[in-house]
Order: structure tokens, then sequence, then C-alpha cells
């Protein structure tokens, strides 16, 4: 998902590579099958593929990390987040924890339209997303608790679900980049449009294209200016025309990699996300980790303070906005919160397995 003009990349995004060279053991990939897997709508697949990483001993602590829309487990090993949360002496030092980094449904290596079945795939929404994690965590690897859940932006809407889905499987919940209520307003505008413009592209053929829509590099490029970045830092990267027509020129020569199929779904699986009702139901500590200039999820709506104010032990932490915070993509460096995150596994109550 993250494929940003080159000042973006080094604030949120690097290659395996150079997560493989970080300071935590390296990460080991794994596949299981979810035999009979049924989705809201009521289909149900025979074998559902859940690819995903871990780092650390199946001894340690249990710690399920979640990634965000069009990522995968290796979008979450980047210098900025697992370099700064998984080496020695570190909030989610791996030699203390198990970390387990599912591909969600339609993501990575797990189960996708692309592999066969294109738009005759299932229509999974967050929910199934997260009862399949849950089914990998309890089923596929034998784990009854969980240390922590955490997630960044999609994921961080997963993490709001685990709680009120499965409130006593974990002792804390951290859903960063994220609001615990309906998928509207400016959000779901901007996605619609982009979808939108993929399906409304010729080449895209009803799902059955040949090659990948020619649109899909404006639409998604668009949607990404609009949704993630910072005002401020936008404006210190940016100041000048042409500095902006490079940033915008950058970003257009990148390669879309996505399938469009792939795409859609994965987007469009956030249409019913809604756990606002259920924030009661939530027994974990709770730390909602926002950016205040994050264009997704505005603070300024009160939405976020108002669902925490509900849940008996949760509380909102909101970084500053700064020259060096990027919108919606700031919580992928954890420079900003680790330090929050730390005390947080140091003070939160361990519960019984």
């Amino acid at each position: 998902m993250f494929r940003w003009c080159a000042a973006l990349v080094a604030a949120f995004v690097s290659m395996s590579v150079m997560a493989m060279a970080a300071d935590y053991p390296a990460p080991q990939d794994g596949e299981w099958i979810a035999k009979d897997f049924r989705f809201h709508s009521g289909e149900v697949m025979p074998e559902l593929r859940l690819h995903y990483t871990t780092l650390g001993a199946p001894t340690g602590q249990p710690v399920l990390v979640l990634h965000g829309s069009a990522g995968s487990a290796a979008s979450m090993l980047t210098p900025t987040f697992a370099g700064q949360l998984f080496g020695p002496g570190q909030p989610l030092d791996a030699s203390k924890y198990y970390i387990i980094i599912p591909d969600g449904i339609g993501h990575g290596k797990s189960s996708k339209p692309s592999d066969a079945m294109r738009s005759s795939f299932p229509k999974y929404d967050y929910n199934d997303m997260v009862d399949a994690q849950y089914r990998l965590v309890t089923e596929g690897l034998g784990i009854k608790h969980l240390r922590l859940v955490i997630g960044n932006s999609m994921g961080g809407m997963h993490t709001w679900i685990w709680g009120v889905r499965y409130p006593q499987m974990m002792d804390i919940l951290v859903p960063m980049a994220s609001q615990p209520s309906a998928m509207a307003a400016r959000n779901w505008i901007l996605r619609r449009t982009m979808l939108e413009t993929i399906r409304n592209d010729p080449d895209y053929n009803g799902g059955n294209y040949t090659s990948q829509p020619r649109m899909m590099k404006y639409a998604i490029t668009a949607y990404r200016f609009a949704s993630a970045g910072g005002t401020l830092g936008y404006q210190t990267l940016a100041p000048t025309a042409p500095q902006a027509d490079k940033m915008v020129d950058d970003q257009l020569a990148l390669p879309v990699t996505a399938d469009a199929n792939d795409y859609i779904y994965q987007w469009e699986a956030s249409h019913d996300y809604d756990p606002s009702t259920g924030m009661e139901k939530i027994e974990a500590t709770l730390l909602a980790i926002n950016a205040a200039d994050d264009e997704r999820n505005p603070p300024e709506t009160g939405v976020t303070e108002a669902a925490v104010k509900r849940i008996r032990n949760g509380k909102i932490y909101l970084i500053p906005a700064s020259n060096e915070t990027r919108g919606h993509l700031t919580t992928g460096d954890a420079k900003f919160y680790s330090r929050q995150l730390q005390e947080l596994l140091q003070t939160a109550p361990q519960h019984a397995t």
C-alpha cells in the first residue's frame, strides 16, 4: 500500500531486506488453513489460507500486531515501526514477547481474489477479518490469551473490533490511527470515490481485466494525498509549486503493483465498520493512539473521545501535530509513542489465561 514519494517513504516504509538487518530475531513465516470459514454473508470457503509472520519464541508473552489496508505483515517490518519496538530493551522486545503478525484476508499471502476467484471471491468485511485472526490465534497457534493487540489504520479498526468481539482474549488494546465509529464522512467519501474511479475505468471490465486498469494509479494517488501526509508535513516537504509537482510526478511514476480486484475488496471491506455500540463490552486496558493531524480520523469531531469515556479503563494519547508528523501516516513511526507503550505494558494488569 505505502508506495509513497521519496520523502514519505523515509518516514513510513522500508524493504524487507532492511527489516531483516534490524536488531531483532529474524521473522519466521507460517501458514494455516481455516476449514469451512463462514463469512458474514453466509458464504463458506472450504479452505481459507491464512499467512502470518512471527518474531520471538512461542514461550514469550503473545502479542498480535495488525497491519493497515492493502498492507501485510511485511509492511509492519520497517525501521520506524519494528525497528523501534521489537529490539532488545524496546517495548515489544522479541526476546520476551511472541509477536504474531497475520496477513489479513485478501492481503499479502493469505487467500485473496487474485488467487483465482477474482470478483466471485466472498465479499469479506472487517468482522470476517477479525474472526479469521481469532481462529488463527486460537486454533492455528493454540494461544488462549494475548498480552496485547495493537494495530495501525485498518489494523487499528480491527483492534477496536477485537475488544468488542473477544473482550476476554487480551490484557491490552492499542488501536492506532482509527476511530471506534461508523465508516463515514470524508474517510468513506474518499474511499468510495477512489473505488468508483477504478470500477468505471473501461479497462476494469467488471473485474475481468487482462491488464491492470490504467486509472488505478491516478485514483490511488489522489486518495493518498487527500487522506495522509499531514498539513504541516506537506507544507514542509512541498512549500513551492515545483516541489509539489515533483511529489506528484514521483508518485505517478511508481508502478502499481496491486491487483485491482484485491485492492477494491481491501478498501470496500471497511464499508460496514462500526464498533461504536460495543464500547461497554471492552474489558482490556485500552490506549487509543491518534495523531492530531490525522486527516482520516480528525480529533476535533470528538467521536473517539466520547467513545473512550464509555470504556472502563480507556485513555487517548494524541500525538501533537508538527513538522515531523505525517498526518495519518504518523503512527507508522513508533518514536512518537514508544515511551507510552512501554509504560502501558509495565503497568496494565495481566489477567489469568
